[in-house]
């Protein structure tokens, strides 16, 4: 179901505005006509067996008229209303779409948690001899998102986006502001790369031009050996996220 936007609600206002001064404008040139061409027959020469009906006809067609045109100007006034209403619960949905986005990014696991999990499942697929990825998101922001409010709503809204695409087992960390780690327990490359490129075309239809996404691939033991490695390739993403260099996307 489309939501309406200010765009759309103003130009729903703007037709129901033309509409109604159509409308009353026709009223009013037709009952003006039909009431001059009463009037003779009515004040002028009226018929004296109904003079007294015609009149009451007459006043009462002048004043129906009359509360057609206030019908239809009270018409426009709802319409107002209902746009002005429409527009709060925008707002309000708006407020608490953001207020979301920014909690869920406040009660993701830190930094400090993920080296902990990194260990842990680097352990477990060693001793398991099983395959073990991790993914790097990184989200940049569009030049036009600059107040660190609407950043953190940015990417409490990528967080959302990845949480859908990901299994259970799957683990999500937040590293640093429009820095994630995924840790994909049991997963080769080739599905790492697959789950990878579901989360860009899922990213990039959710950020549309208020950001974009480059993800990073890196599996044990096929790219790394030993959890050292992969806290090296962590903290060198890190390091050139606060520096501000170009990434460097291994896949």
């Amino acid at each position: 179901m489309k939501t309406f936007d200010r765009t759309d609600l103003d130009n729903l206002e703007r037709r129901e505005l033309h509409l109604s001064i159509l409308a009353a404008v026709i009223v009013l040139i037709m009952a003006g006509g039909v009431a001059v061409l009463m009037y003779p027959l009515v004040f002028v020469r009226p018929d004296e067996s109904s003079k007294w009906t015609m009149r009451v006809a007459f006043v009462g067609f002048c004043v129906l008229s009359l509360l057609f045109v206030g019908y239809l100007l009270d018409r426009q006034r709802t319409v107002r209303r209902l746009k002005q209403q429409l527009l709060e619960e925008l707002d309000r949905n708006l407020a608490l779409r953001h207020q979301a986005s920014v909690d869920l990014l406040r009660t993701m696991p830190d930094l400090n948690r993920f080296w902990d999990c990194l260990a842990m499942e680097h352990r477990r697929a060693l001793t398991m001899q099983h395959s073990l990825s991790l993914l790097i998101v990184l989200i940049r922001t569009a030049p036009a998102i600059s107040r660190p409010e609407d950043a953190d709503q940015v990417w409490g809204e990528a967080a959302k986006a990845m949480a859908r695409k990901l299994r259970p087992s799957d683990s999500t960390y937040h590293l640093d502001p429009g820095v994630f780690a995924i840790v994909l327990p049991e997963t080769e490359t080739a599905q790492a790369k697959t789950v990878a490129r579901n989360l860009e075309e899922t990213l990039h239809a959710v950020g549309a031009s208020r950001f974009s996404a480059v993800i990073s691939v890196y599996n044990f033991p096929e790219h790394v050996g030993s959890d050292h490695e992969f806290e090296e390739i962590v903290r060198s993403v890190l390091a050139t996220r606060q520096t501000g260099q170009p990434e460097t996307v291994v896949r």
